[in-house]
């Protein structure tokens, strides 16, 4: 508890069990100082956490017995891996003398998580105990972020020892370490001077460039740099899913989402353009399409803080590693102003030719367009959305304007449906004067329901906002395109009565089945005080347009199938 406070840790998530009634026991007593959420099942802690981490920046915490209840974790675990999100895991395990014997309620949990965190521990001496847990906390916020599991036996939690308390800005033994094999505290890589001449060279001598973001814009903090530089160099700017926010998407240069599911305008832009600059991003396959066909007509210069990621998926021309902030500081400060008044007037061309739009298939129908901008011309700036995964995801990210960071929180990496009711509630714990909505689809609905009675519980003011279709749209969409409409397993037509199950759960519970209805039924959700739930009709027919098919290029996207 003394170590989560040197880190300024305020809020954890998590479910007790029996190994780890010592922890519950301490958190019992520091109740006064920590507070602790009890979600109704462990994945929606993991997921809270996260969600309290994406919104605030700070580290989320999460808690949870041995064995089920550790491997409960599992998923939203990998989640925040995949996302580059700081967490720290602290799990409960059987006594010392009991690891190994297939005891009741064990597993290897640090073996089970090896492939999906930074860095885990399983603590076997109580005097190991307070650094090992400032280890945790320091490598999840170094370099590329990430979450770390601390496993602790239960008879360690019952030992006793001295605590010395640390400042956490002292540096740690780096001899001690390198004995522990942990991953040692280092500076930040800074890009050799020849790079950064390299990529100067080629900013002065581009007439056509593409400036793309992704979540590292956001995890760096430097959205404000990243503005500048596309004004100074005079580029159009599309952002990954990851980095909806990071850039103000009100601005004239924003032109949309670049890959799968990105706008005809940004393809355009891929198609036509003579220097691809990317920050933060790790180039994933939904953005490339086929990699093989990516941007293969101009140089590519990439900002990242993982080097890694050089080099991955396609070849990079002038590769920039270290602080994203720092990098477009030192660009620009010693690039020139430019202009490229014809390549900005194309891509003007392009957004008006080709703008996303929803026609509703019935007339008086809600369409995911209508929704999202209604919705939007009812919320703030600094709102909250957070989504579970699939097609209702798409379209938030699609037709919701961001302008601010760390206003939309998703599972990009994983895809993880179930993800946003937890997030959405840690994202409510960490900027309780900002307002909180999870946008979910009906498949995703069924998978994390239970989280509403945590909210009707503590009295989370969040909205949830259901896109019905009763299908698994995604998946559906993709036998309708590739599997000659052979629905499979994706009609789901479940009888679920929306408004007695949120009741049920104490929750406030409303149904838009008509254009008519979402201002004013939207409007009253959002006026009120505790948790609501908005179950939103639409037709199962609409689709996530544009969209590029499996191999085909990021530059060829379907307007229609």
């Amino acid at each position: 508890m003394e170590c989560l406070l040197e880190q300024k840790v305020d809020t954890v998530f998590g479910y007790p069990g029996g190994a780890v009634l010592n922890i519950y026991d301490a958190l019992y007593e520091y109740q006064d100082r920590i507070n602790h959420v009890c979600t109704a099942h462990e994945q929606g802690a993991a997921h809270a956490a996260d969600g309290y981490a994406r919104a605030s920046g700070k580290t989320g915490v999460c808690i949870a017995t041995s064995g089920p209840g550790a491997t409960n974790l599992v998923t939203g675990i990998a989640t925040a891996y995949m996302d580059s999100v700081p967490m720290v895991a602290i799990t409960g395990n059987v006594n010392l003398n009991l690891l190994g014997l297939d005891s009741f309620q064990e597993v290897d949990i640090t073996g089970i998580t090896m492939p999906v965190t930074k860095h885990n521990f399983i603590v076997k001496k109580i005097e190991d105990l307070a650094d090992t847990i400032r280890h945790a906390f320091r490598i999840a916020n170094e370099g590329r972020k990430g979450p770390v599991l601390v496993d602790i036996p239960k008879d360690i939690t019952g030992a006793v020892c001295e605590f010395t308390p640390r400042d956490v800005h002292q540096p740690f033994d780096e001899a001690q370490e390198r004995r522990q094999h942990l991953p040692v505290s280092k500076p930040l890589p800074k890009p050799k001077e020849t790079k950064l001449e390299a990529a100067l060279e080629l900013i002065s001598k581009s007439q056509r460039p593409f400036l793309y973001g992704g979540g590292g814009v956001i995890a760096s903090g430097c959205e404000e740099e990243f503005a500048a530089f596309a004004e100074k160099i005079d580029a159009p700017v599309a952002t990954s899913l990851m980095c909806q926010g990071g850039y103000d998407q009100s601005s004239g240069r924003y032109m949309g989402m670049l890959g799968m599911h990105g706008t005809m305008t940004s393809a355009q832009a891929l198609k036509n353009c003579d220097l691809f600059i990317a920050v933060g991003t790790r180039f994933s396959d939904r953005v490339l399409c086929n990699s093989k066909l990516f941007a293969r007509h101009c140089p590519i210069i990439q900002i990242d803080i993982d080097p890694a990621e050089f080099d991955k998926q396609i070849d990079i021309s002038v590769k920039l590693g270290g602080d994203a902030k720092e990098i477009l500081q030192i660009l620009l400060d010693r690039c020139q102003k430019e202009e490229h008044t014809e390549w900005m007037a194309e891509i003007a061309e392009w957004k008006s030719l080709y703008p996303l739009h929803q026609t509703p298939v019935h007339p008086g129908a809600v369409t995911p367009q209508a929704l999202m901008e209604t919705l939007r011309s009812l919320t703030d700036d600094q709102d909250i959305l957070t989504t579970e995964v699939g097609q209702h995801q798409m379209w938030a990210a699609q037709f919701y304007e961001f302008r601010k960071p760390r206003t939309f929180l998703t599972s990009g990496g994983l895809g993880t449906m179930g993800y946003g009711l937890g997030a959405a509630i840690g994202a409510k714990y960490a900027c309780p004067e900002q307002r909180v909505i999870n946008i979910a689809g009906d498949g995703s609905f069924h998978m994390n329901c239970n989280e509403l009675s945590t909210a009707a519980k503590y009295n989370v003011p969040i909205v949830e906002i259901v896109v019905n279709n009763e299908v698994l749209g995604m998946v559906r969409q993709w036998q309708k395109l590739f599997y000659d409409k052979r629905y499979s397993s994706t009609t789901m037509e479940k009888p679920t009565d929306y408004e007695k199950l949120a009741e049920a759960f104490g929750v406030k519970g409303y149904t838009i089945r008509k254009q008519e209805e979402l201002e004013p039924v939207l409007r009253e959700a959002l006026s009120q005080d505790g948790p609501v739930l908005v179950n939103c009709v639409i037709d199962k027919d609409i689709n996530v347009l544009p969209m590029v098919p499996a191999g085909k290029s990021a530059e060829e996207p379907l307007l229609e199938i």
